[in-house]
């Protein structure tokens, strides 16, 4: 080969390694919206595992199959490992309480996606309940009395019960037992004089020895948020299929009453919305 080819070779050799070079990143952006990885979706610890996984499982099918990308529910043992595994991409989206949200939005950037309705409504009470025949008939009554409450780092339910007039140190004890349903059969089985639920745990265990003496101001509803790292049109496709899923189907009623029963669809969630959760978590700590 002769110099002159063997340089006109080099020239058409070189343009076509840049071209290949230029064109890799391009490429590389142009998959990265879906990027064809598995989603993992946690959530805070309603209930033990097993049952996490009956309730959101329906949900992680439904998802994937109305956007086209794997999502697997992943198991947390409690709020704060909710909270962490969102913020460090260990799932990329969450179903959190609205202090869980909050404190994932505060330390990782969390982006909120959509909110449950129940039964039409974006929020939600805590109710502080006794035995049926107890003789407590209100919060003040509850001093020196043994409290129950949930997950340690569900500040939230403290907040709340303070500001229904009593100081956690009035009670004669208090003591976390992780779970709502954990909360109801304890107090129903006299282990606690009383303790924090859920609006629709009270439901649920009304008829099984329950009874409410205090009921908090409604709260915005629980949230799905996402990492903030997650492409933007990954978010939408997941909003979108969120927004679409309604209790207007037995299959899609069943995917939701599964998550909560009562729950009947989604609605756009906002950053404001907890504006007024965050206001009463600082009057407590104040």
């Amino acid at each position: 080969m002769t110099n002159s080819k063997r340089q006109r070779f080099q020239f058409i050799f070189t343009r076509f390694f840049a071209a290949v070079t230029l064109a890799l990143p391009l490429a590389t952006h142009a998959a990265e919206p879906d990027s064809g990885r598995d989603l993992q979706l946690g959530s805070v610890a309603m209930d033990i595992p097993v049952e996490m996984v009956k309730r959101l499982t329906p949900l992680t099918q439904y998802l994937s199959k109305k956007t086209g990308i794997t999502v697997n529910f992943r198991a947390s043992p409690n709020l704060g490992s909710a909270v962490e595994d969102l913020g460090m991409n260990n799932t990329q989206i969450a179903y959190l309480t609205p202090a869980a949200y909050i404190e994932a939005h505060e330390k990782f950037d969390a982006i909120p996606l959509v909110t449950p309705l129940n039964k039409g409504k974006s929020s939600f009470t805590l109710m502080i309940a006794v035995q049926k025949d107890s003789p407590i008939k209100t919060v003040t009554d509850l001093r020196g009395k043994k409290f129950a409450f949930g997950d340690k780092k569900a500040i939230l339910q403290p907040a709340v019960v303070i500001s229904s007039g009593i100081k956690l140190e009035e009670f004669a004890s208090y003591d976390y037992l992780n779970h709502y349903d954990n909360i109801a059969k304890a107090v129903i089985n006299g282990d606690f004089d009383a303790g924090i639920i859920k609006d629709a745990i009270a439901d649920k265990f009304a008829d099984k020895g329950l009874r409410v003496i205090y009921t908090s101001v409604p709260l915005p509803s629980y949230i799905f948020a996402v990492n903030k790292n997650l492409p933007a049109r990954t978010v939408a496709k997941l909003k979108k299929a969120m927004l679409a899923l309604k209790a207007d189907t037995e299959e899609h009623k069943a995917i939701l009453t599964a998550i909560e029963n009562g729950y009947d669809g989604f609605e756009v969630a906002k950053d404001k919305d907890f504006d007024g959760i965050r206001k009463l978590l600082a009057s407590v700590k104040k």
